[in-house]
């Protein structure tokens, strides 16, 4: 059943969810406040949840909601009240190799909770000091899906992958300079994984990450996200 849009200038698709599994989420770099006041608007009426991903404070600010659960590190935002959890327990370990790739680990951690995937993060565990990632392992080596974030080499995907049994969705990001410039290096390294078991999302998709666990979990675990 699809429902129309009040502003012929957008054209959502309120029935995705129905159709993949996963629901449309409002990429909120390059449109208008005016834009993203329409679409939320719109979702209201229907009592659709939103995510708004890349949403920056000024943005967020002029939206002026006060139902908007902004959260800046990751950039986004979360319309119409919690998601309902779908998925709980040890099923989803956001592992990331430095600090400075909280803001995509923290992008996939709000992404997975809208989807209704309980996480839990693992910071700072990147190989340059391996006893970290190890002193981790058997906590880590619980989890049924493993998003793994980290720039520079990006060596963290096929280590890790190489340690567990879970599969195993690589993030490259941006972290890192000269020829690491742009996370072109750590995606390198996640097509090019040694270990089996592991796939790439985008560079800094921290959003896509969480969506290909949410399909992963919702085959392995017999439930479907659409109920």
């Amino acid at each position: 059943m699809t429902t129309k849009n009040d502003d012929p200038s957008v054209r959502f698709d309120w029935v995705r969810n129905d159709r993949t599994g996963v629901p449309e989420v409002v990429f909120c770099e390059n449109k208008t406040v005016e834009q993203l006041s329409s679409i939320i608007a719109m979702a209201k009426k229907q009592a659709y949840p939103l995510l708004l991903t890349r949403l920056d404070a000024e943005k967020a600010a002029q939206l002026a909601l006060a139902d908007l659960d902004f959260e800046p590190l990751s950039r986004t935002g979360l319309v119409g009240g919690p998601a309902k959890v779908r998925f709980q327990g040890p099923v989803l370990a956001i592992v990331g190799a430095g600090t400075s790739d909280l803001p995509v680990m923290m992008e996939a951690k709000r992404s997975a909770e809208y989807l209704g995937i309980e996480t839990t993060l693992f910071t700072d565990v990147g190989v340059a000091g391996l006893w970290r990632l190890l002193d981790a392992m058997p906590k880590i080596s619980r989890y049924s899906v493993i998003i793994a974030v980290a720039g520079m080499e990006g060596a963290l995907f096929s280590v890790l992958a190489g340690l567990v049994s879970a599969p195993v969705i690589a993030v490259p990001t941006s972290v890192g300079y000269g020829v690491a410039a742009g996370g072109k290096a750590a995606l390198s390294s996640a097509l090019s994984a040694c270990a089996p078991g592991v796939m790439a999302v985008n560079i800094d998709n921290g959003f896509g990450a969480a969506a290909a666990a949410a399909k992963i979990l919702a085959l392995t675990r017999s439930e479907d996200l659409t109920q």
